[in-house]
């Protein structure tokens, strides 16, 4: 989700509640305590010089369970980030806290805010020798029934 899109849905919401991928929401008293923007430079395992920017959110729970941060103070805080920090409609990522801080894609689905999750990948596969995913090879059904199912012989069981 892009930061265009959670200040739309922001203006249309009551409240925020956000989902983690396990279907738990995180508690409503939960603080959004940094908006920043992150700048990654790096080298891929192929040689490729890469720059990946995105816009950060991290909550953070505490003991203050009558907190509740209300849309119209989140969409103030992300504003006044953009135009203090120069942040464009960059992509979200969402830290939060679990075992470890996790990281997170950002979603809605008509009412929460779902934090994906989110995988490591090798960016040069070519380079590194690792296959494309190919797909499974697709078989028709009309095609097994020449032979007898369950038996010894047959293909199906």
């Amino acid at each position: 989700m892009k930061l265009s899109e959670i200040k739309s849905k922001l203006k249309e919401l009551d409240n925020i509640a956000f989902q983690l991928p396990n279907g738990t929401l995180v508690p409503n008293h939960f603080h959004v305590t940094e908006v920043g923007k992150i700048t990654k430079d790096f080298i891929d395992c192929g040689g490729t010089v890469r720059h990946e920017e995105v816009v950060n959110f991290q909550l953070w729970e505490a003991n203050d369970y009558n907190h509740r941060l209300h849309p119209e103070k989140l969409l103030h805080i992300i504003e006044l980030s953009q135009k203090t920090l120069n942040i464009g409609d960059l992509e979200i990522e969402v830290e939060y806290q679990g075992e470890t801080i996790g990281k997170f894609g950002l979603d809605f689905n008509g009412t929460n805010f779902l934090l994906t999750t989110k995988q490591t990948d090798c960016l040069a596969k070519d380079n590194c020798g690792i296959p494309e995913k190919q797909s499974k090879p697709k078989l028709q059904l009309a095609d097994l029934s020449d032979e007898p199912c369950c038996s010894p012989d047959g293909n199906c069981c």
